[in-house]
């Protein structure tokens, strides 16, 4: 099928009281029975999960004998704001394993919490491993690596053939009961893996439904106790977490959204250029759609559209 055959017209953004921007994507949506519920765009479409791809490859983690506090469990999940608060907690986790930043391997940048970039700017700092969003996972990696007596040392831990990097593999196509269409090499430096958009809600929705004590419930409880450690300050996946009782959410970059209920309800989601404006609107519909209760998410989902530094429009769901 043409990739213009995969995506529909998902959301608008207005601007003063006239169209200004569409914005086209795929989304599927399963009900309590696992079943699709709602499907818009082709729910098939074979996606990058980028940073949404984190609690399976963090359950990937535990099987191969990660042991880690709820607390930082979650920031192994994390595409995180980079805030001081964050780098403690990965520093906590490489502290464990008697490493430190330097065992990292992942991709150098700033903050992307607006004030600690600033304070990093102003102090003269610099671009590092440890303040790039992924740095909690890659923490773990190397972690994980660690306790397995696996090679990690200059970036070893990264390539696909590596012993983790195939666990990673093999837990992600269990958990979504998809085959991996395609390995690439995501923005951190670590294999990122493509899946069907509805492979990526199985995945979800089998790591929320799991019971306790395995592996997949450690995820889901770790995310849904510290959804700040997963995000940040203001962060859409943050809040929609705190504010949407039950819900584990990942963001990816790109324009993907993943979430899932414990009662076996989850949403995956695409925008198709890319970008991220849409996002949070398009989740919050796609759960509405299928009974959930967004209205206390409303600072994520409401994006306003700013003339003059006031609003003047809006982004809306077409469905």
């Amino acid at each position: 099928m043409p990739v213009s055959d995969s995506f529909e017209l998902l959301a608008i953004t207005t601007r003063s009281d006239h169209q200004e921007s569409y914005h086209f994507g795929a989304l599927v949506a399963l009900d309590a029975a696992g079943e699709v519920e709602l499907a818009l765009g082709d729910p098939e479409l074979a996606v990058y999960g980028r940073s949404s791809n984190k609690p399976m490859q963090a359950v990937a983690m535990l099987r191969a004998g990660l042991d880690l506090s709820p607390e930082l469990l979650a920031l192994a999940c994390a595409s995180h704001s980079g805030t001081p608060a964050h780098l403690a907690l990965a520093l906590r986790i490489l502290a464990g394993a008697d490493l430190d930043e330097r065992a990292l391997a992942n991709t150098a940048d700033y903050p992307l919490d607006d004030d600690s970039m600033r304070a990093i700017v102003r102090d003269g700092g610099g671009k590092t491993s440890l303040q790039m969003n992924c740095s909690g996972k890659h923490a773990a990696m190397v972690t994980t690596c660690k306790c397995n007596d696996w090679a990690y040392e200059d970036g070893a831990y990264l390539d696909v053939e590596h012993p983790l990097q195939r666990r990673i593999t093999e837990t992600i196509a269990e958990l979504a009961v998809r085959e991996i269409a395609h390995i690439g090499i995501d923005g951190c430096g670590a294999p990122a893996h493509v899946l069907p958009l509805v492979g990526m809600a199985q995945a979800f929705r089998n790591i929320a439904i799991a019971p306790a004590p395995s592996d997949e419930h450690r995820v889901y409880e770790a995310m849904t106790t510290f959804p700040f450690n997963v995000g940040g300050p203001g962060r859409d996946v943050t809040t929609f977490m705190q504010t949407i009782p039950g819900l584990m959410a990942k963001d990816g970059a790109d324009g993907m959204f993943v979430a899932a209920l414990p009662d076996g309800r989850a949403v995956a989601l695409k925008i198709a250029d890319g970008g991220d404006r849409a996002r949070p609107v398009v989740m919050a519909a796609a759960l509405a759609a299928i009974g959930i209760d967004v209205s206390d998410a409303q600072s994520a989902w409401r994006v306003p559209v700013l003339g003059h530094g006031h609003p003047v429009g809006e982004v809306t769901a077409t469905f």
